[in-house]
Formats: C-alpha cells, sequence, structure tokens
C-alpha cells in the first residue's frame, strides 16, 4: 500500500491503554493503515515521511463543552479577566468608552469579583463611574450574572419593584431602586436587546478563523460548542458547513441545541468518512446557575450566605417534560447540573425517563444502544447521588480547570465537609464513570494542556496550593489525557473512529515538544504543539 503520510522515529501514546507506545504511524485517505515499529513500516511507500526525531505524539485533543460563538463575540468586546480591582475594570472600561460614540452600548466580559481586591460585585454606581452617556453591562466569567449602569438599566425598563422574572433575579438596594446586578434568566433582558458584535459578517468569519486557527495551535482537534439562548449565544451548523465547505475549517465542531431539533441521521458512508468536521449532537438543558455567583442549587444554604440555597431554573415536572421529550425524539440529553439539588433533578428525571420510555414499549435493549444522558459540571456529589448515578447510562462533562478559579473560595462557599464532595475527579473515576474534559469557555481557556494541568495538580496556574487542593482526587496524566482526548468521542459514540492512534481510526493527532508523560507537574503547562493533524492533514505546524 502506497500511504500518503508516514511519521516515524517517533514517541507515538495510542492511548488504547496506559503505557501503550509505538514507534510508527501511516495514513491514507484520512485513516490510520499502519501503527508499529519503524522497522515494520519500512515496508511501506509513502508519498510524505515524517521523521519525528523522538518527539511525543498523542491523539487529537478535544474540549466536551464551550461556546464557541460565544467566545468569538467576546474577542470584540473588553475582556475583564485580569481586572484585580474596581479600578481595573473601570479603566479598561474607560478606554473602551472613549473609543465609542455616545450612546452605543458598551459590553464588558469575564470579570470575577473573586478576584478583585474589593473582593464584591460591582453596581450601578461604579459603572457610571466609566460613563453616563453610554449604556454598559458586564457579564461575570461563569456566564451567570451581568452588571448594567444606570443608562442601561433606564433602555431595559428596569426601576423599582421590577420583577425579574421566573428563574430570575433583579437585585435593589436600601431604597428599593434596582442596584444594576442581574442573575440567571433575567440576564436575557439585555442580550436582547443589545446588538451582536458580530453582525458584519465578513468581521465575524475573520474572527472565527482566527480562534479555529488558535485551537489549531493547542492541539484542538474536537469542539463541542453549546448554545445559550438565555444570553444570546447562538450556535449555526450551516456557518460551520460553510467553513468545512470552503477547506478553511481545521476542527470538528458538534453543535448542541438548547432547543428541541430533528435528529440528524447519518448514512454509514457519511459515519465512515474521515473528513466529515460538522454534526448535529445533545439537546442542552438547565438545572441551576453557578456557584460563582451563589446561583447553583443547593439542599442546604450556602456557607457565606446563610440565606441563599441558589435556585432552579425549574420545576421537577418540568425538566422531567423536557428530558422525555427530547429523548423520545431520539436526541441525547445534556443537561447543566452544578449543586447538590441541581444533580438530584437530574438523576431524578432521567430515572423518570428511563422508567415511562420503559412503560411506553421500549426495551432494555433499545435503550443501552441510545447514546448516554450528559450531565455538565457535577460539581458537587455526594453519596447518595452517587449510588444513583451509578445506575444510570451517564457520561460526565467535566471542566478541571474550573478549580484553579474556585479552589481560593470554594470552602468558604460550601463549608468544610460538603466541600469533601466537590470536584470529586479520582472519586468518580474510581466508581466508573467517564468524565469528558472541556474548559466551559469563554468561562475558561479551551487550552487542553491547562485543563490536564487543573486535572493532575489541582492547583492554580501559580501552583498554589502546594502539593494541590484535595490531592486525594487528582488524576494521573494517563487519566487527564483521557478525559481530553478519548473519553470525549464516547460522549457522541464516534469511539470506533476518534480518540485513540488505532488502524482504522481517523488520523486526528499532535505532535508535542516534551512527553507530558514524563515531565514534572509544573512542566506540563510548558508543553507546546508543534503539529497537528486532522484526517491525517496538516492544519497547524511550528
Amino acid at each position: 500500500m502506497n500511504l500518503d503520510t508516514l511519521l516515524t522515529n517517533g514517541k507515538i501514546y495510542t492511548m488504547e491503554a496506559e503505557g501503550k507506545i509505538i514507534e510508527s504511524i501511516g495514513i491514507k485517505d484520512g485513516i490510520i493503515q499502519f501503527a508499529g515499529t519503524n522497522e515494520q513500516a519500512k515496508q511501506y511507500q509513502s508519498d510524505k515521511i515524517i521523521d519525528l526525531n523522538g518527539r511525543t505524539v498523542i491523539p487529537g485533543m478535544a474540549d466536551s463543552h464551550m461556546h464557541m460563538y460565544a467566545y468569538c463575540q467576546n474577542q470584540a468586546l473588553v475582556d475583564l479577566q485580569e481586572a484585580r480591582s474596581m479600578s481595573d475594570m473601570i479603566d479598561k472600561m474607560k478606554e473602551k468608552a472613549k473609543r465609542t460614540p455616545t450612546g452605543n452600548w458598551i459590553k464588558g466580559v469575564n470579570f470575577d469579583q473573586s478576584k478583585f481586591k474589593e473582593n464584591r460585585f460591582p453596581t450601578r454606581k461604579d459603572l457610571d463611574e466609566i460613563s453616563t452617556e453610554h449604556p454598559i453591562v458586564i457579564r461575570r466569567c461563569c456566564l451567570h450574572a451581568i452588571v448594567a449602569n444606570s443608562m442601561a438599566l433606564q433602555i431595559a425598563g428596569i426601576e423599582k419593584g421590577f420583577d425579574g422574572g421566573r428563574g430570575g433575579i433583579v437585585e435593589f438596594d436600601e431604597e428599593g431602586e434596582p442596584n444594576g446586578i442581574l442573575r440567571e434568566q433575567s440576564t436575557r433582558i439585555f442580550d436582547e436587546i443589545i446588538p451582536d458584535p458580530l453582525s458584519d459578517d465578513k468581521e465575524k468569519r475573520r474572527i472565527m478563523r482566527d480562534v479555529f486557527s488558535d485551537m489549531s495551535s493547542k492541539g484542538v482537534t474536537t469542539i463541542h460548542t453549546y448554545a445559550a439562548k438565555i444570553w444570546r449565544y447562538e450556535e449555526d451548523v450551516a456557518l460551520y458547513r460553510s467553513f468545512e465547505q470552503e477547506g478553511t475549517l481545521p476542527v470538528r465542531v458538534t453543535v448542541c441545541l438548547d432547543e428541541i431539533f430533528e435528529k440528524e441521521v447519518l448514512t454509514q458512508e457519511e459515519k465512515n468518512n474521515p473528513y466529515r468536521m460538522v454534526q448535529y449532537g445533545a439537546y442542552k438543558l438547565f438545572t441551576d446557575g453557578s456557584l460563582g455567583s451563589r446561583s447553583a442549587a443547593l439542599k442546604e444554604p450556602y456557607s457565606d450566605d446563610k440565606n441563599n440555597c441558589g435556585f432552579v431554573v425549574c420545576t421537577q415536572e418540568e425538566l422531567n417534560k423536557k428530558v422525555l421529550e427530547g429523548y423520545e425524539k431520539g436526541l441525547q440529553l445534556a443537561i447543566h447540573a452544578i449543586g447538590d439539588a441541581a444533580l438530584d433533578m437530574t438523576a431524578t428525571s432521567i430515572e423518570n425517563c428511563l422508567k415511562v420510555t420503559r412503560e411506553r414499549g421500549m426495551s432494555q435493549e433499545e435503550q443501552e444502544k441510545r447514546l448516554p444522558f450528559r450531565i455538565i459540571h457535577v460539581q458537587m456529589i455526594n453519596k447518595e447521588l452517587l449510588e444513583r448515578m451509578k445506575k444510570l447510562p451517564l457520561v460526565l462533562d467535566i471542566q478541571p480547570i474550573f478549580l484553579c478559579t474556585d479552589l481560593h473560595w470554594i470552602e468558604d462557599r460550601l463549608g468544610p465537609e460538603r466541600i469533601k464532595g466537590a470536584y470529586c475527579w479520582k472519586t468518580l473515576k474510581d466508581q466508573g464513570f467517564i468524565q469528558t474534559g472541556g474548559s466551559d469557555c469563554p468561562v475558561e481557556s479551551f487550552d487542553p494542556m491547562k485543563g490536564i494541568y487543573a486535572a493532575v495538580s489541582r492547583m492554580d496556574m501559580d501552583g498554589i496550593p502546594k502539593g494541590g487542593f484535595q490531592p486525594e482526587e487528582k488524576l494521573s496524566v494517563y487519566e487527564a489525557v483521557s478525559i481530553f482526548t478519548k473519553n470525549v468521542h464516547v460522549a457522541t459514540g464516534q469511539q470506533d473512529k476518534l480518540g485513540t492512534l488505532e488502524v482504522g481510526k481517523f488520523a486526528d493527532l499532535v505532535v508535542l515538544d516534551r512527553d507530558p508523560f514524563e515531565s514534572d507537574i509544573e512542566d506540563l503547562l510548558k508543553v507546546k504543539v508543534l503539529k497537528t493533524f486532522v484526517a491525517g492533514r496538516l492544519k497547524f505546524m511550528i
């Protein structure tokens, strides 16, 4: 057989099993045709031979939960991620105000009040210091809270006694006036009136191409991107397919929607096509908010907010109905659940769905052939929930990089007892759960090596705390790489085509400048991608 590409003389981790290493890989028509030793590779002819010079190769990396379009929108907004005080935030926003015509909206993203020296939420009064001649909003990094200035509140009609609606919170000051802080469903008030920063198609496509290129440079070959209409985070399969058709899409894209849609039916030929880059994914549902904004639903009050248990965005009956409706439409369900009360609701809805569909005639065999339910985040568990979840067909979409931020305040939120059930990746792994690695970008960076570092170290990016936060819950490097490679494709039922470097699988792989399996924990952040291949085609190289 004459190959298209032959990579030889490498240290190639196939990820089939821990420590499984080969030296050479041969690729033909986007598929791995040979995987073995350098000596065995000599029997093959190839149009292109790449000498890896001993470099490390792993499967292409993936992000199982992100918001691609939202991240692209943010490129046109004010990024407040590095703001460390109220004055930092105000100064960054003032710079934007100087360049913005009077009366035009100004939007900031990614602020985190827990990183401000004041350690408090901004209010409309703080944002009024930026400008009273521009409507201004800033969104918290978790996406679940917005702060607006006085002009923005006035335009939106938010005044004394305003009802934030079901599933939403509008906060008021001592005089009963809105203080500018809105949480959860009420934030959509602004999302519905602020123009899309990517409304210019040419600029939108330029930004998206830049982001795709950045992904390739970080070894990302697959993303699962989620719509969130609550924040006007739209996702359009046709848009991604237009990039695919013009040959400029270097990343496989699975698009997950938060409204019922018609299930995509693929032929066997389409499933076997390594160059097929875009597909529909799961039907997304929400149950609660976030720990960072104290809106995740807890069974007992927050330890640092004794009158607050967070809240759920729907009733148990409503969630049961939505899960059942999606499942009977043939769709995979992906459910956002962070707090223990939300996870309880989610488990109940899945249990109900399986029970009702069995009563309506679906066999156990038919249920077992379905894609697993996906639970997103799973930041709190307890023994009772763990035992219930073990009986369900689940994949858990986790974001290890969350802990790099949250470890500085999470025990204050949950207290010394509940914290034992938070971010329990090793426990979940040992109990047999398949976990997939994501970032929730733009909440955190989509760089998978940062996620791998977080899972292995349980420290922040500055190496704090030494030894790691609850170190008994650390994953090994192999386990961490697995959640960002092969495990992600279990979620979409594509583990027979993607995720490991075996004969017959699609040739998605990355070449690294060092071996992460033999690196010190701190050096995981120094790992650089030298080459990225998707279906055997070179998409990035240094």
